[in-house]
């Protein structure tokens, strides 16, 4: 992980409603409803949650929490799988686990 790297994430938790996304998911099954009663019982979700139920929790504009999450995929934050028409995130905890790193030995 660069200094450039770490730079792009912290602009992306700058935002109240992208921290409280990152939060958020960190317990999806506390924070969201059931998700994926309308896929296959072989699917695994791995804790991934709609971006219907972001959407609502959230509370604002579908295209702004759409370009919110895109953000956070891109800064490395989140990870997402498409099954059918809809889209899953789940955190990227290996990102995570290495921006506590570079925190904790390089800053």
């Amino acid at each position: 992980m660069d200094k450039k790297n770490i730079i792009e994430v912290c602009k992306v938790l700058s935002n109240e409603t992208r921290f409280n996304i990152l939060l958020w998911l960190k317990d999806p099954e506390n924070n969201f409803p059931p998700q994926g009663e309308h896929l296959s019982d072989e699917i695994d979700l791995k804790g991934g949650v709609c971006a219907g139920s972001i959407f609502q929790k959230t509370d604002i504009a579908q295209s702004t929490v759409s370009h919110y999450l895109d953000m956070m995929q891109r800064a490395g934050l989140l990870k997402s799988e498409r099954h059918g028409k809809w889209t899953y995130y789940r955190r990227n905890e290996e990102m995570i686990r290495a921006l506590r790193e570079y925190f904790d030995t390089e800053l």
